[in-house]
């Protein structure tokens, strides 16, 4: 097995690989050095030849997709001091962010199908919207951060690329879960 590291020289676009591996057979190179050109494709990933010998092309594109969906529903919440506004019941349209990552699949050309990310979000948007937040098992205590953690825990399972979830509970206010 072999491993390439990829250093980039300043500001150029040459880069110099690293290829390790262990010994095959008696007589071939453990470590060998070769600079080669990259290319670099809207600054989301890169293209490049190996060194001869180590296959013809290689293409690594790590991507973040996000998908957004809104929800209206109110709550209160339980552990603020008796006299504060967000102790009493009140309503927010909130707006989730469900954010995917990985490799781009260079035969597919895409990292996931955005209807696969609303398909996973059906069943939830089911039970969040129009809805007291409090009434739901598990987010008696429905702050940003537990709504947050409450969707992540549901959506994991049928989104195993899941990088974060966005929970914007105003325009100005809101919070990230990266697992």
């Amino acid at each position: 097995m072999f491993i390439l590291s990829v250093r980039l020289r300043g500001g150029g676009v040459s880069v110099v690989w690293r290829v390790a591996g262990k010994k095959q057979k008696s007589g071939e190179k453990e470590c060998q050095e070769t600079p080669h050109h990259v290319m670099v494709r809207s600054g989301s990933g890169l293209a490049f030849s190996l060194p001869e010998g180590f296959g013809t092309m290689c293409w690594i594109m790590r991507m973040e997709l996000v998908k957004t969906f809104r929800f209206e529903a109110a709550h209160w919440l339980p552990t603020f001091a008796e006299g504060h506004k967000c102790r009493r019941m009140h309503g927010h349209s909130f707006e989730v962010d469900v954010a995917v990552s990985g490799s781009v699949d260079p035969e597919r050309g895409y990292l996931i199908d955005y209807g696969d990310i609303s398909a996973a979000w059906a069943p939830l948007d089911a039970k969040l919207d129009h809805r007291l937040l409090n009434e739901i098992e598990g987010l008696e205590n429905p702050t940003s951060e537990m709504l947050a953690v409450w969707i992540w825990e549901r959506l994991k399972p049928l989104l195993p690329m899941l990088e974060a979830i966005t929970v914007h509970e105003t325009c100005t206010s809101s919070c990230v879960y990266r697992g």
